[in-house]
């Protein structure tokens, strides 16, 4: 089973991609990076508008509405993402802070202030056999929240840990321009456009794609041109990926802890374990770009959810082949 997941990962292209990206920007800073001649900012916020307006359209309101009814499992998952991630954060900052670059330990902040991720936790979710129209409802919230959690949590972390605090009113401004306010209009032309929007909908992922892959090499262009490879090296890239297995094992026995001391039936673990413990990239990589926009230490930011995404696509898949694989209760017929 281990070979097979190898294999599937060595198959994506979306994997491959983010390597290629991050060598091209290494090889051709120049013609990415801010002021350069792609151009990346106006690509980047043209880009990060159309993404999210397609999120908007894409999302059924009514497969929310059928998960409302678990409010313990809601108040777990959203906890999870947003107060216990946070908090792991403070925690792994005290210990490791002094000896991990400022920029990655930015990243691993920026990491666990993200909402979790929709598709693949209702994928995971349904994969496993648990409260699938639960992860629909709890993935969506989490993203929603997110525009909003994401940027108030990381200004309150860095003041708080003493570091230059972010400017969450123009933050704001920025992620409700391009983020919330296209999601909004897609869910008004969802009525008229969505079953069209459906056919099309595996080419118009394929397109989300294609833009996070432009925002990490864009991200990584302007990092390299600020020394990213001179200053820090590959010792950087072993330190990170280190780090986000690490959070990610943590929370994983955390939220299946949680759910099991709540007393969650197995559904409900399920879908409490892959919603609160995923991160999201394909919003992670447009709101890092509104966010701290041409910071020199952009490409150490997004660095960890760029290594988490993968991780947790690699333990969850496995996961959710464990539960999917559990003995189903039998049935008791009254005679």
């Amino acid at each position: 089973m281990l070979a097979k997941r190898l294999q599937a990962i060595a198959k994506d292209w979306f994997l491959l991609g983010m390597i290629s990206a991050v060598i091209l920007a290494t090889l051709f800073p120049d013609i990415g990076r801010s002021g350069g001649a792609m151009h990346a900012d106006v690509a980047a916020n043209v880009g990060i508008f159309l993404v999210f307006l397609f999120h908007g359209i894409g999302l059924s309101t009514e497969s929310m509405v059928q998960g409302l009814s678990r409010w313990k499992l809601h108040l777990m998952v959203q906890s999870m993402t947003y107060v216990m991630f946070p908090f792991l954060w403070l925690g792994l900052n005290a210990l490791f802070g002094a000896y991990i670059p400022p920029y990655l330990m930015l990243g691993f902040l920026y990491l666990c202030a993200l909402p979790s991720t929709i598709s693949s936790s209702v994928a995971m979710t349904a994969i496993g056999r648990g409260n699938v129209p639960g992860a629909i409802f709890n993935a969506t919230l989490s993203s929603l929240l997110g525009i909003f959690l994401t940027p108030l949590i990381i200004s309150l972390a860095l003041e708080t840990s003493g570091s230059h605090g972010l400017s969450l009113v123009d933050a704001m401004i920025n992620i409700a321009i391009l983020l919330f306010l296209p999601f909004l209009l897609g869910q008004l032309l969802r009525p008229v456009i969505g079953r069209w929007f459906a056919r099309y909908k595996k080419y118009i992922n394929n397109f989300d794609k294609m833009v996070i892959l432009m925002l990490v090499y864009a991200s990584f262009c302007d990092s390299v041109k600020g020394g990213l490879w001179t200053n820090y090296g590959m010792g950087t890239i072993a330190l990170t990926m280190l780090g986000a297995g690490v959070i990610l094992c943590i929370v994983l026995v955390i939220t299946t802890v949680v759910a099991k001391r709540l007393g969650f039936d197995k559904e409900d673990e399920i879908a409490a374990v892959f919603c609160g413990s995923k991160k999201t990239l394909a919003s992670g990589v447009p709101m890092a770009k509104l966010l701290f926009g041409t910071h020199p230490g952009l490409g150490l930011i997004v660095l960890p959810i760029m290594f988490y995404h993968q991780l947790q696509l690699f333990g969850c898949s496995i996961l959710a082949e464990r539960y999917a694989r559990r003995l189903q209760p039998v049935p008791v017929r009254v005679k």
